[in-house]
């Protein structure tokens, strides 16, 4: 008979309340997946658990196995990504990555190779300055590990090479259309020679690589476009956090003319 009880690392991804003292909270780890656990108690102002499991933290937990949900029982911080709860920004910049990952996952079923990806997304946006390749770098390897990998190295329709001009991005085919094929489908965005560099080089990359690009404004907005057609066509509905993304973005002084 397997244990009642079981130990797991786990990074809150999402938090709800339950009652008057209790939350659930949406647990990502190596070996189980994604579960849902009640943390009772949690939301009172004297509880030893709250600062171990608040959301956008790692957490080594023990868990007691419950009829519907698992209960944590204990808890003990392994990381808090304190810069990420420090800046209205990167807060904004990690809450989108954890809102990417909780639709994504399945209950119960085991990416250890995803869990690593969000450690490491979550621990270089607290020390990288380039965090917008932060995000294209995840978004892409998120849909690698999910099993929606775009093509970008031949047409969806029609098997050729790309070739190095302005190519279409179809997010209901799943890549990229040669200029030919483009004419025949809809709902498609037009993608520069260098976005698609770009793109497959932080798909085909670890972070380490990504980060040692270079791109300018309109590039980074090129790609931000396109991968946020994507993820929503696969959502089917667009993602809340990309929201508070952009009015930050809006509200933020200008850069000085060089």
């Amino acid at each position: 008979m397997p244990s009642r009880t079981y130990q797991t690392q786990a990074i809150i991804i999402k938090k709800t309340k339950l009652g008057e003292a209790d939350r659930i909270l949406t647990l990502f780890t190596p070996g189980f997946g994604k579960i849902q656990a009640v943390a009772r108690g949690v939301r009172r102002p004297k509880s030893k658990m709250a600062g171990h499991l608040e959301l956008l933290t790692c957490s080594q937990l023990s868990l007691s196995r419950g009829r519907n949900l698992d209960i944590i029982t204990a808890c003990q911080t392994i990381d808090s990504f304190l810069p990420l709860k420090d800046d209205l920004t990167l807060t904004a910049y990690a809450l989108y990555v954890t809102e990417l990952t909780e639709p994504s996952t399945t209950e119960r079923q085991e990416n250890p190779g995803l869990f690593t990806l969000l450690l490491e997304t979550l621990q270089r946006l607290c020390q990288a300055n380039n965090k917008d390749i932060i995000l294209r770098h995840y978004e892409l390897q998120l849909l690698n590990e999910s099993g929606y990998r775009p093509e970008l190295r031949q047409c969806v329709s029609c098997g050729e090479t790309l070739e190095p001009v302005t190519n279409y991005f179809s997010p209901s085919a799943g890549g990229i259309l040669c200029p030919s094929c483009s004419r025949t489908q809809s709902y498609i965005y037009p993608l520069s020679v260098n976005a698609l560099k770009v793109m497959r080089l932080l798909q085909d990359n670890d972070i380490t690589t990504a980060l040692k690009l270079k791109i300018n404004s309109a590039l980074a907005a090129e790609l931000e476009v396109i991968l946020r057609r994507y993820v929503k066509y696969l959502l089917e509905r667009e993602v809340k956090s990309t929201v508070w993304l952009d009015d930050l973005k809006t509200s933020l002084p200008l850069p000085k003319p060089d």
